[in-house]
Protein backbone atom coordinates (compact mmCIF):
# COMPACT_ATOMS: atom_id res chain seq x y z
CA UNK A 1 0.00 0.00 0.00
CA UNK A 2 2.49 2.87 0.75
CA UNK A 3 4.42 2.10 -2.39
CA UNK A 4 1.69 2.00 -4.27
CA UNK A 5 0.59 5.60 -2.75
CA UNK A 6 4.46 6.95 -2.97
CA UNK A 7 3.51 5.98 -6.97
CA UNK A 8 0.41 7.99 -7.10
CA UNK A 9 1.69 10.94 -5.63
CA UNK A 10 3.26 12.52 -8.77
CA UNK A 11 0.61 11.20 -10.82
CA UNK A 12 -1.97 13.46 -8.49
CA UNK A 13 0.47 16.49 -8.28
CA UNK A 14 0.24 16.51 -12.47
CA UNK A 15 -3.42 16.25 -12.65
CA UNK A 16 -3.54 19.24 -10.17
CA UNK A 17 -0.89 20.99 -12.10
CA UNK A 18 -2.91 20.14 -15.40
CA UNK A 19 -6.51 21.32 -13.61
CA UNK A 20 -4.54 25.01 -12.95
CA UNK A 21 -3.12 25.39 -15.64
CA UNK A 22 -6.73 25.44 -17.34
CA UNK A 23 -8.06 27.30 -14.62
CA UNK A 24 -9.16 25.57 -11.90
CA UNK A 25 -8.69 27.72 -8.77
CA UNK A 26 -9.81 24.69 -6.62
CA UNK A 27 -6.43 22.92 -7.74
CA UNK A 28 -4.57 25.82 -7.25
CA UNK A 29 -5.46 26.00 -3.72
CA UNK A 30 -5.15 22.48 -3.46
CA UNK A 31 -1.50 22.81 -4.09
CA UNK A 32 -0.91 26.08 -1.55
CA UNK A 33 -1.99 23.79 1.47
CA UNK A 34 0.57 21.18 0.36
CA UNK A 35 3.18 23.21 0.15
CA UNK A 36 2.88 26.22 2.09
CA UNK A 37 4.74 25.67 5.11
CA UNK A 38 7.80 24.21 2.93
CA UNK A 39 7.33 27.19 1.29
CA UNK A 40 7.23 29.84 4.24
CA UNK A 41 9.76 27.78 6.13
CA UNK A 42 11.96 29.42 3.37
CA UNK A 43 10.83 32.65 3.13
CA UNK A 44 11.12 33.14 6.79
CA UNK A 45 15.08 31.50 7.05
CA UNK A 46 15.49 35.01 4.33
CA UNK A 47 13.35 37.90 6.58
CA UNK A 48 13.33 36.20 9.65
CA UNK A 49 10.26 37.89 10.78
CA UNK A 50 6.97 36.15 10.68
CA UNK A 51 4.45 38.30 9.11
CA UNK A 52 7.20 39.37 6.39
CA UNK A 53 7.39 35.94 5.86
CA UNK A 54 3.68 35.33 5.27
CA UNK A 55 3.89 38.29 2.86
CA UNK A 56 6.67 37.11 1.06
CA UNK A 57 5.31 33.63 0.83
CA UNK A 58 2.38 34.90 -0.70
CA UNK A 59 4.17 36.66 -3.82
CA UNK A 60 5.97 34.02 -4.31
CA UNK A 61 3.17 31.74 -4.73
CA UNK A 62 1.73 34.55 -6.75
CA UNK A 63 4.50 34.28 -9.12
CA UNK A 64 5.12 30.43 -8.86
CA UNK A 65 1.37 30.59 -10.03
CA UNK A 66 2.14 32.85 -13.19
CA UNK A 67 5.19 31.02 -13.95
CA UNK A 68 3.63 27.16 -13.49
CA UNK A 69 3.45 26.40 -17.35
CA UNK A 70 7.47 26.23 -17.31
CA UNK A 71 7.56 23.30 -15.05
CA UNK A 72 9.15 20.48 -16.54
CA UNK A 73 6.57 18.00 -15.83
CA UNK A 74 9.39 15.48 -15.63
CA UNK A 75 11.07 17.00 -12.89
CA UNK A 76 9.86 16.56 -9.31
CA UNK A 77 7.51 19.72 -8.38
CA UNK A 78 8.45 20.58 -4.78
CA UNK A 79 12.19 20.08 -5.14
CA UNK A 80 11.73 22.79 -8.21
CA UNK A 81 9.21 24.84 -6.05
CA UNK A 82 11.50 24.97 -3.40
CA UNK A 83 14.45 26.01 -5.95
CA UNK A 84 11.96 28.74 -7.41
CA UNK A 85 11.19 29.91 -3.58
CA UNK A 86 15.18 30.32 -2.72
CA UNK A 87 15.75 32.61 -6.33
CA UNK A 88 12.79 34.11 -5.37
CA UNK A 89 13.96 34.69 -1.81
CA UNK A 90 17.32 35.82 -3.08
CA UNK A 91 16.53 38.72 -5.55
CA UNK A 92 13.69 39.84 -2.62
CA UNK A 93 16.40 40.20 -0.41
CA UNK A 94 19.01 41.77 -2.81
CA UNK A 95 15.86 44.35 -4.01
CA UNK A 96 15.06 45.25 -0.57
CA UNK A 97 18.91 46.30 0.30
CA UNK A 98 18.61 47.90 -2.41
CA UNK A 99 15.40 50.05 -1.81
CA UNK A 100 16.94 50.59 2.00
CA UNK A 101 20.33 52.05 0.61
CA UNK A 102 18.04 54.08 -1.99
CA UNK A 103 15.79 55.52 0.67
CA UNK A 104 18.99 55.72 3.47
CA UNK A 105 20.35 57.90 0.76
CA UNK A 106 17.04 59.88 -0.44
CA UNK A 107 14.47 59.78 2.42
CA UNK A 108 16.63 61.54 4.99
CA UNK A 109 14.61 63.62 7.62
CA UNK A 110 17.44 66.00 7.90
CA UNK A 111 16.51 66.81 3.86
CA UNK A 112 12.91 68.55 5.43
CA UNK A 113 14.48 71.14 7.97
CA UNK A 114 16.16 74.31 6.61
CA UNK A 115 19.69 74.67 5.46
CA UNK A 116 22.26 75.18 7.88
CA UNK A 117 23.10 79.25 7.59
CA UNK A 118 26.87 77.92 7.92
CA UNK A 119 26.13 75.64 4.70
CA UNK A 120 27.61 76.96 1.60
CA UNK A 121 25.39 78.54 -1.25
CA UNK A 122 26.53 75.02 -3.14
CA UNK A 123 25.30 73.02 -0.24
CA UNK A 124 22.44 74.13 0.61
CA UNK A 125 21.43 74.48 -3.57
CA UNK A 126 21.83 70.80 -3.26
CA UNK A 127 19.76 70.40 -0.15
CA UNK A 128 16.80 72.10 -2.00
CA UNK A 129 17.00 70.12 -4.85
CA UNK A 130 16.91 66.82 -3.07
CA UNK A 131 14.32 68.22 -1.01
CA UNK A 132 11.82 69.48 -3.70
CA UNK A 133 12.98 66.11 -5.17
CA UNK A 134 11.69 63.73 -2.05
CA UNK A 135 8.30 66.08 -1.38
CA UNK A 136 7.68 65.49 -5.44
CA UNK A 137 7.84 62.08 -4.85
CA UNK A 138 6.13 61.90 -1.99
CA UNK A 139 3.02 63.51 -3.41
CA UNK A 140 3.11 60.73 -6.46
CA UNK A 141 2.48 57.94 -3.36
CA UNK A 142 -0.74 57.24 -2.83
CA UNK A 143 -2.26 58.89 0.62
CA UNK A 144 -1.98 55.18 2.63
CA UNK A 145 1.64 54.55 1.69
CA UNK A 146 2.48 58.56 2.21
CA UNK A 147 0.70 58.22 5.57
CA UNK A 148 3.05 55.20 6.31
CA UNK A 149 6.05 56.14 5.27
CA UNK A 150 6.29 59.70 6.46
CA UNK A 151 5.33 58.41 10.59
CA UNK A 152 7.61 56.06 10.45
CA UNK A 153 10.82 57.42 8.13
CA UNK A 154 9.93 60.99 8.81
CA UNK A 155 8.31 61.35 12.35
CA UNK A 156 9.92 58.34 13.08
CA UNK A 157 7.29 56.85 15.21
CA UNK A 158 7.61 52.50 16.11
CA UNK A 159 5.49 50.83 14.22
CA UNK A 160 2.89 50.15 17.07
CA UNK A 161 2.45 53.83 17.36
CA UNK A 162 1.56 54.01 14.00
CA UNK A 163 -0.94 50.88 14.21
CA UNK A 164 -2.40 52.75 17.00
CA UNK A 165 -2.51 55.77 15.07
CA UNK A 166 -3.98 54.71 11.84
CA UNK A 167 -5.88 51.96 13.65
CA UNK A 168 -4.51 49.18 12.00
CA UNK A 169 -2.88 45.76 12.72
CA UNK A 170 0.75 46.47 13.51
CA UNK A 171 1.43 44.06 10.03
CA UNK A 172 -0.95 46.23 7.91
CA UNK A 173 0.97 49.10 8.83
CA UNK A 174 4.62 47.45 7.93
CA UNK A 175 3.32 46.38 5.07
CA UNK A 176 2.09 49.94 3.65
CA UNK A 177 5.38 51.21 5.06
CA UNK A 178 7.92 48.33 2.72
CA UNK A 179 5.89 48.94 -0.30
CA UNK A 180 5.70 52.68 0.42
CA UNK A 181 9.19 52.93 0.63
CA UNK A 182 9.32 50.60 -2.25
CA UNK A 183 7.76 52.92 -4.81
CA UNK A 184 9.10 56.04 -3.16
CA UNK A 185 12.35 54.56 -4.55
CA UNK A 186 11.01 54.00 -7.50
CA UNK A 187 9.68 57.53 -8.30
CA UNK A 188 12.92 59.27 -6.69
CA UNK A 189 15.40 57.13 -9.26
CA UNK A 190 12.56 58.24 -11.80
CA UNK A 191 12.87 61.66 -11.27
CA UNK A 192 16.14 62.00 -11.22
CA UNK A 193 16.51 60.23 -14.74
CA UNK A 194 14.61 63.02 -15.48
CA UNK A 195 16.25 65.38 -14.05
CA UNK A 196 19.52 64.55 -15.78
CA UNK A 197 18.21 64.25 -19.11
CA UNK A 198 16.43 67.70 -19.02
CA UNK A 199 20.41 68.47 -17.74
CA UNK A 200 21.86 67.21 -20.30
CA UNK A 201 19.71 68.69 -23.28
CA UNK A 202 19.93 71.99 -21.43
CA UNK A 203 23.89 71.39 -21.75
CA UNK A 204 23.72 70.06 -25.15
CA UNK A 205 21.73 73.25 -26.27
CA UNK A 206 23.93 76.01 -24.53
CA UNK A 207 26.89 73.71 -26.64
CA UNK A 208 24.72 73.80 -29.86
CA UNK A 209 24.62 77.82 -29.10
CA UNK A 210 28.00 78.79 -28.67
CA UNK A 211 29.46 76.92 -31.62
CA UNK A 212 26.72 78.98 -33.81
CA UNK A 213 27.87 82.30 -32.37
Amino acid sequence: MPADFSRAQPAATDELIERCLRGDQVAWESIVRQHWRKVFNVAYKFVGKHHEAEDLTQDIFLKVFKSLETFDRRANFQTWLISVSRNLCIDHYRSVRKERETIDRAVDPGQLTPASPDAGPHAALEQRDRVVLLREAMQSLPDALRTAVLLRDIQELTYQEIADRLELPEGTVKSRINRGRTELARQIRRLRESQDQARASAAAALRQDSESR
